[in-house]
């Protein structure tokens, strides 16, 4: 697929300099140029060139063509020269990779055909195998030679999200067959947790050997529930993938909407790099994950509709308040919304660049 030509592009610099990159150096929590910038879901709808190459194309389809996931994996980089580009998938991919009935409906979310209720659903969960994906490594390898000097991160759903969709059979606001199953059946909760971490940490290595420089372990619905049941039943199988792809020697970013009760947990799981949604203040965030790690965040995404001064002033905030951390990479503290203005992202990224330059 031919690059978009509505967005400059610039030469790539050599991929021996991706390990000395602002971005790996602020997950290592060594010195940096300037503080490193990117943003979940910067691969996505707030871009007209992302809608432009999707069109027709439905989402799990487009995360199994290796040259349209290469293409709009590039198209954020270029277009606001951010500091890493993130893998284009979606957390079900394995699932369906290994045979899940489950579809990703617009509007909707992942919806799956048979919810995993009992012990006899589990045999949907088989292993899987580098030959499952192999779009995931043809891309990942495609990635890294045009991307140069840009670090990419890979990417992954944690356990205990999986395991919520697999469970509720599609999105939840309450997670109630989830926790159900985890308080009332524990043994069973914990084999489905078990199966995923195996599952979840072979997609995860099929993306480091193929050349990923960095890995974030996303745990979107890790909000919903307390440290102590965080701590028993779900750390764990966190911890296991975690530790599955500690020996590449690449940073580990762990990320969860909601979980500023979980953030000290996050880390001890095995993270390089905790996330930070909007709702906990960097230095305080970086007090609860403790010293020997870095941070990233955690820009409320709704700032980028206000006017340009007030998004800034906030995001100097947040880089102030960064600087509490060994190490900070700055995001937004969730995805960028669809409505987004693409001008205001590659402006934040211009402040963020400019304000930090040591």
């Amino acid at each position: 697929m031919g690059h978009v030509t509505d967005t400059p592009t610039t030469a790539p610099k050599s991929s021996a300099d991706v390990r000395d990159s602002a971005f790996l150096r602020a997950c290592r929590r060594e010195s940096v140029p300037h503080t490193p910038v990117w943003f979940m879901r910067q691969a996505g709808r707030s871009l007209p060139e992302y809608r432009k190459v999707r069109e027709g194309v439905a989402m799990l389809d487009s995360c199994m063509m290796p040259d349209l996931i290469t293409e709009i994996t590039l198209q954020p980089v270029r277009r606001h020269k951010v500091d890493a580009a993130i893998f284009f998938s979606d957390i079900v991919v394995p699932l369906k990779a290994i045979g899940v009935d489950l579809d990703i409906k617009p509007g909707v979310g992942p919806v799956v055909a048979q919810p995993i209720r009992g012990a006899d659903d589990l045999a949907q969960l088989r292993d899987l195998t580098p030959d499952d994906v192999p779009y995931v490594a043809e891309a990942v390898r495609q990635l890294t030679g045009e991307l140069g000097g840009t670090p990419l991160i890979g990417f992954a759903g944690a356990p205990f999200t999986l395991a919520s969709y697999l469970v509720e059979g599609g999105p939840s606001k309450n997670h109630e067959f989830t926790k159900a199953m985890m308080y009332g059946e524990p043994e069973l909760w914990a084999a489905l947790l078990d199966r995923l971490a195996d599952i979840t940490s072979q997609f995860l290595a099929v993306q480091i050997e193929a050349g990923a420089s960095a890995i974030q372990l996303f745990d979107s619905w890790a909000g919903a529930l307390s440290a102590e049941d965080y701590r028993a039943s779900v750390m764990p199988a966190s911890a296991k993938v975690l530790a599955s792809v500690a020996g590449h020697g690449i940073p580990r970013i762990h990320f969860g909407v909601g979980t500023g009760e979980l953030l000290g947990l996050m880390g001890e799981a095995g993270a390089d790099v905790v996330g930070v949604d909007w709702r906990v203040p960097l230095d305080e965030a970086a007090r609860r994950v403790g010293p020997g790690r870095a941070v990233q965040g955690n820009l409320d995404p709704a700032m980028l509709f206000t006017p340009y001064e007030t998004m800034v002033a906030k995001a100097g905030q947040v880089l102030a308040e960064g600087r509490a951390a060994e190490g900070h990479v700055f995001n937004l503290g969730h995805g960028v919304l669809p409505n987004t203005d693409p001008g205001r992202l590659t402006a934040l990224v211009e402040y963020v660049h400019e304000a930090s330059a040591r």
